[in-house]
């Protein structure tokens, strides 16, 4: 007997009832980028539609996602040039950029699931994601007592659920115990697991006026040639008590999302990284490709075993699933 795939695609309610793959709201994490100030609402020129916002301006912000259907966001914060020193101690600070907006954000929508990156790059005067020695060279070990600090003041401020970005080994297990330790064994910890070295970071970097003023960051992020090693990377992390892991960068690690996701029984995020946004933004306001392909590179990372997506494109993509249904 002659098998026909093609029944199954003979009209829209016979594709959407077998679909394997679908996208939905509630997978979808959407960054914010706070800045230091008052009246700001600017436009990030390497990120078109992405906005830094000062406190005062993040109602509106927080009521259009809410009511788009965003569940989650993501903090990023910039405190002011003059605050970042060697050791980046404006990050643990109880009344920093970040600690304010956890507290004006629950204030404002106290259901809102506000997860924060935990790293120091933002905050060091050198731009490096730690404590540096003498030589240059980042201390992995006295930055994670760094890391833990800033950890428990953003749980402490409101947050949900905290996000270590760093790459410094063992700081997975350093936070869970700091947190424990602090009565917050509740919170979670979803750990950028497998982080690569990567250039698809540069409109970040701008946005997040983060970019390191030596050297680079390949000596603790990963190098994109490697899968085996995220897969250490991700086993060290589940040892060590994270709750969900993550890849980034997503669209060129697709191979590495699935095999993280085949080897560990855990919730697995993705992060569609500024570069990555960047272009594809580009392409579909320029009109090289229309806007269905946001949908299907998302939908890429999703069918790739992604149970999260961190993208700059949430909000749109919120429009085309509410519109699809």
């Amino acid at each position: 007997m002659l098998r026909r795939p093609r029944r199954l695609r003979v009209n829209s309610a016979t594709r959407n009832l077998v679909r394997e793959t679908k996208l939905n709201i509630e997978d979808l994490i959407y960054p914010l980028f706070i800045v230091e100030g008052e009246n700001i609402k600017r436009e990030i020129s390497s990120l078109p539609d992405v906005y830094h916002f000062s406190l005062d301006m993040l109602e509106e912000e927080i009521k259009e996602i809410k009511d788009l259907g965003i569940e989650h966001i993501i903090l990023f914060g910039i405190p002011y040039d003059h605050e970042k020193d060697a050791c980046g101690s404006e990050a643990y600070n109880e009344n920093g950029i970040i600690q304010r907006a956890v507290k004006k954000i629950k204030e404002i929508d106290p259901d809102m699931n506000v997860v924060t990156d935990v790293c120091m790059c933002e905050y060091t005067s050198h731009g490096h994601c730690g404590i540096l020695t003498e030589g240059g060279y980042v201390d992995n070990d006295k930055t994670l007592e760094c890391l833990a600090q800033i950890a428990v003041s953003h749980v402490k401020a409101g947050a949900d659920m905290v996000a270590p970005s760093d790459m410094m080994d063992g700081r997975v297990k350093v936070i869970r115990e700091a947190l424990d330790k602090a009565g917050f064994v509740h919170i979670p910890i979803m750990s950028y697991s497998v982080k690569y070295a990567s250039t698809f970071y540069g409109p970040f970097r701008e946005a997040a006026n983060s970019a390191p003023s030596f050297g680079d960051r390949k000596a603790y992020q990963m190098d994109p040639a490697n899968t085996n090693e995220a897969l250490i990377e991700a086993e060290l992390d589940v040892l060590e008590g994270a709750d969900i892991l993550m890849v980034k960068p997503a669209l060129s690690y697709l191979d590495v999302i699935r095999r993280v996701k085949d080897n560990y029984n855990l919730p697995l995020a993705a992060y569609n990284v500024s570069g990555e946004y960047a272009m594809l933004k580009s392409a579909v306001k320029n009109g090289i490709l229309s806007e269905g392909a946001i949908y299907e590179s998302i939908l890429s990372i999703k069918r790739a075993g992604a149970d999260i997506i961190i993208t700059y494109f949430a909000k749109d993509l919120a429009k085309m699933i509410r519109d699809k249904k």
